[in-house]
């Protein structure tokens, strides 16, 4: 057997080259270039100059910089508690089958079809002062009640926060296809030992689902950092840098033709993500078998 497995080694790495070559063109070399050019000197024309670290050392000194890594931060934690045990309610919900179920289902589902683009232009218009139905909602009760929510600080650190607060569809969609994965004989086992509801979804339930709760945790952190389209079309980063995000920075980067702190913010957001994915493997045991 081991000598058919050895003989078919070299067919194995004949179909692979092909993925290994656009892996390698598209995703690996392109990193490398990001890499080498931010510690360069780079208009997007003239060759790069080597500057060392000092579009680090530029970066480090920004104070929109060093918001927006408070910002991240902030919007992580919130993301890694609120935004994915949120999802994760949703799941579990969905999983027991209550009465009306696939109709909320469904509805939850729709968001999925709304571009990030367009999403932020609608809570554009419900958090608008001056016709947007949240403000209008609160003058039944206030009636003096006026909020820029995407122009006044800190109402703009939290308008951007509630564009993406309650989407948490692929969260949703990921845990529950974990959890009727879950072998049915594990749960009758349990009803049969005497196991409540809150025993088994503690005992039985989130164990077996912690390969798709610290993937969740891993999307919705590392889209956090890379979250763009929610601001550059509110609140521009604004009021002054409240909501600054290195995205936004990298951008700005670009159009100043600065593409050597450009790259820099990018390498900066990179070892981020790799970090993050790191740290929630390592503390949900993302290697180890769940069964």
């Amino acid at each position: 057997m081991k000598k058919l497995e050895r003989r078919n080694l070299p067919w194995i790495y004949l179909f692979l080259l092909p993925t290994i070559l656009i892996f390698a063109l598209f995703y690996c070399w392109p990193i490398i270039q990001v890499v080498g050019t931010s510690f360069t000197r780079w208009n997007g024309f003239s060759r790069p100059a080597f500057i060392g670290i000092d579009n680090y050392t530029r970066l480090f000194n920004m104070s929109s910089f060093m918001v927006a890594l408070r910002n991240i931060a902030l919007w992580s934690l919130i993301a890694m508690t609120f935004h994915v045990w949120f999802g994760v309610l949703v799941a579990l919900v969905f999983f027991k089958q209550p009465p009306g179920w696939k109709i909320a289902r469904a509805a939850f589902m729709v968001p999925m079809v709304i571009s990030s683009a367009a999403w932020a232009m609608i809570y554009r218009f419900i958090f608008n002062n001056e016709f947007g139905i949240l403000n209008n909602i609160i003058r039944i009760f206030n009636p003096d009640f006026n909020v820029n929510w995407f122009f006044q600080s800190p109402a703009s650190f939290w308008a951007i926060t509630f564009t993406w607060l309650f989407y948490a569809v692929i969260i949703s969609l990921v845990v529950l296809a974990d959890l009727m994965a879950i072998p049915s004989e594990i749960h009758e086992a349990a009803r049969i030992d005497g196991a409540g509801g809150w025993q088994t979804l503690r005992m039985i339930d989130m164990p077996l689902c912690r390969f798709s709760i610290g993937t969740s945790i891993i999307m919705s952190i590392t889209s956090r950092i890379s979250m763009f389209e929610a601001i550059a079309l509110t609140s521009r980063g604004g009021p002054g840098n409240t909501t600054m995000s290195l995205s936004i920075i990298l951008v700005r980067g670009i159009s100043d033709r600065n593409f050597g702190v450009a790259n820099a913010t990018a390498v900066v957001m990179f070892v981020m993500g790799i970090a993050v994915l790191l740290i929630i493997n390592r503390l949900f045991r993302m290697n180890e078998s769940v069964y």
